[in-house]
């Protein structure tokens, strides 16, 4: 006989802006103010194509679309600027996703370990595990420590090697369509919350309009 829990994921992997935290809107304020200083404005579609980036990922599409020639893309640079500023933003305080703190205390009630998978960079993820909870994880991976950050792949393998197990008997909980694509190229099971911007559809995901009443038997259905 097949019981709930033998239904339910080994591990559940949680992205942090726009999943856990609403962060996504003080991120997009920071690479407005990039964008202005390479002199332009973020078009809806930079936006959208730079929501759930790593840092570098966005810095690079923005300056494609100022058209910096590659002699002057400062990364290391503008990347140590945009941490600070958004370590500053955070530090006002980070508003919690609809939901998600109840949801992280009803995983950690059924003894499931939980991941922390973020394209975030260590920096600032130390930051925000002040507000999240570092001890809630059994593990934390970011954006700066794997080959490449969402949507590759990398960042969910190395999240089922930490917890030693396979990607099938795992289970990720996302928002944006670059974090819902890493999911599917590393082929974990997905509950998908969009929280700017529709997350095109693909077999793996569970769609859901927020993390609001989200119940054990949900995540059992979603890996099923």
């Amino acid at each position: 006989m097949t019981t709930q829990s033998d239904r339910l994921p080994g591990a559940v992997f949680w992205d942090m802006d726009g999943t856990l935290l609403d962060t996504e809107p003080l991120w997009e304020r920071v690479l407005v103010e990039f964008a202005r200083g390479l002199g332009i404005e973020m078009s809806e579609s930079l936006r959208h194509a730079t929501m759930g980036n790593s840092s570098v990922d966005a810095m690079t599409k923005v300056y494609d679309a100022a058209l910096v020639p590659e002699s002057g893309r400062d990364f290391d640079a503008d990347e140590a600027w945009m941490v600070q500023r958004v370590i500053d933003l955070f530090s006002e305080g980070t508003p919690w996703r609809p939901g998600a703190l109840d949801a992280l205390g009803l995983i950690a009630a059924a003894d499931i370990p939980m991941v922390l998978v973020t394209n975030t960079m260590r920096e600032v993820t130390d930051v925000l595990l002040e507000t999240i909870g570092r001890d809630r994880f059994v593990a934390t991976v970011c954006g700066d420590e794997v080959a490449a950050g969402k949507p590759e792949p990398h960042i969910y393998r190395r999240a089922a090697e930490l917890v030693g197990l396979p990607v099938s008997r795992c289970l990720a909980v996302e928002d944006s369509p670059t974090g819902a694509a890493a999911t599917f190229a590393a082929g974990v099971k997905s509950i998908v919350v969009p929280s700017a911007i529709d997350v095109p559809p693909r077999p793996t995901y569970t769609y859901r309009d927020s993390l609001v009443g989200l119940t054990l038997d949900d995540l059992a259905a979603a890996l099923a």
